[in-house]
């Protein structure tokens, strides 16, 4: 009996096991990340997951696969990459990204400019507590930044998705900070100080590292600033405060376009016919990224419904000794239920319970176990090629996750600290 379970648990996690060995296993064979197309190799993991379902005759398989693609988690991000393919597709023909350019080489030592972006971004997502958005904001910049300055664009998107996720785990607002903190039964001021102790001094690290490379990039480049530059500016800027302000950020994308649609047309930078161009085009580079995240859904609905997560967690805790041995399961969880789900709040509301039985069984703080869930979840979203965050980044920057994820230090650095915090036993 018991053989068979893991035999139906390894089954139920086999479509994740094709999916990554044909993108990374092929990838590195053909010597190109770009000759396996993310979307080719989720389509052939899908039609695998499907085909080895049990029980279920063709078309309930194929109904299970399409809830789990088109469930409300989901069709909310097909709306967000949308709005946010539109968004940076009219502010570029409105001239945005060069004026965002220009100001920035004029206001800022070039050999600051990667500190400064990390500092930004660190700050705009701790108060906006979504990495996302904060990823939206900021993503046309950095790519523009990178192709004027002649440096590399992976390596600038690295820096704001690295901050986008010191936001996302530290922000009180943020979705992983209330499930991970109404989960484990902790106030979020309590949580906030634990974890603040283990990832603030990641995030001195990658400051440094960033600071140290600046100084690489040569003298700053200065640049005269017209009117229309400030004008230009402040779609970005109204998508920022909005955002900082609390709204929701479908809503911030709608205005950020209205009004660098209303800036094109006023200044006679593109008539309707040219807006609608924009639209569409931006609406057209996130197609892939559309089509991935649905099937990246299906995916692991049917992952989830054959019982690939129970079996994850039923294997990990079996033999739990020690209170450091309990914090690595508790981490060990939440970060194959994140690579499982691509969802960081949804790998910490998963594995929730069961991390609050192991803390109260070993004796682990409500708010280290909250931050533990956090921490450890948002440092594999924050790597996952997958995940709506590279996604994202990705798609608005034109190039491949797996160019971003080497350059990410936060991630890496967090990483690192969250196990280091296991092993000594910090409280």
């Amino acid at each position: 009996m018991f053989g068979r379970s893991v035999y139906k648990g390894l089954l139920a996690l086999s479509p994740i096991v094709v999916l990554l060995t044909i993108y990374f296993v092929g990838s590195i064979v053909a010597g190109d990340f770009y000759r396996i197309p993310i979307a080719a190799a989720f389509l052939f993991a899908s039609v695998y997951a499907v085909a080895i379902m049990r029980g279920n005759s063709l078309n309930e398989r194929i109904e299970m696969f399409s809830k789990g693609a088109a469930n409300t988690r989901i069709m909310l991000m097909v709306w967000i990459f949308v709005l946010a393919g539109a968004f940076a597709a009219v502010a570029k023909a409105m001239g945005a990204v060069d004026s965002t350019v220009n100001f920035t080489l004029a206001l800022v030592p070039e050999e600051f400019l990667p500190a400064g972006i990390f500092i930004a971004t660190c700050f705009i997502s701790m108060s906006i507590g979504t990495s996302v958005g904060t990823i939206v904001a900021l993503t046309p910049v950095v790519t523009a930044l990178a192709t004027h300055l002649q440096c590399d664009t992976a390596w600038l998107v690295a820096i704001v998705v690295g901050g986008a996720f010191f936001g996302d785990n530290l922000s009180f607002i943020s979705d992983t900070t209330i499930a991970a903190t109404q989960t484990q039964g902790c106030s979020m001021r309590s949580k906030f100080r634990n974890n603040i102790r283990l990832v603030l001094p990641a995030a001195v690290i990658t400051l440094l590292l960033y600071t140290f490379s600046g100084a690489f990039m040569g003298d700053a480049i200065g640049g005269d600033i017209t009117i229309m530059d400030a004008v230009r500016v402040i779609p970005y800027i109204i998508v920022i405060v909005t955002a900082l302000c609390g709204m929701n950020v479908l809503l911030v994308l709608i205005l950020g376009i209205a009004v660098a649609a209303a800036i094109g047309l006023l200044s006679g930078t593109f008539d309707v016919i040219g807006l609608f161009g924009a639209f569409g085009s931006g609406i057209s580079s996130m197609c892939e990224l559309i089509i991935v995240t649905m099937l990246a859904g299906g995916l692991l609905e049917v992952v989830r419904v054959n019982g690939g997560i129970d079996f994850l967690i039923r294997i990990i805790t079996l033999r739990l000794r020690s209170r450091a041995s309990a914090e690595g399961a508790i981490v060990l969880l939440t970060a194959l239920a994140n690579v499982c789900t691509a969802n960081n709040t949804i790998a910490i509301l998963t594995v929730g319970d069961i991390s609050r039985n192991i803390s109260a069984k070993f004796g682990i703080k409500p708010k280290r176990a909250a931050s533990l869930l956090d921490t450890a979840s948002c440092f594999v979203q924050g790597i996952i090629p997958y995940g709506a965050q590279l996604l994202m980044a990705s798609g608005l920057a034109s190039i491949s996750p797996l160019e971003i994820i080497p350059n990410l230090y936060y991630p890496m650095c967090v990483g690192a600290m969250l196990l280091f915090s296991i092993v000594i036993k910090r409280r």
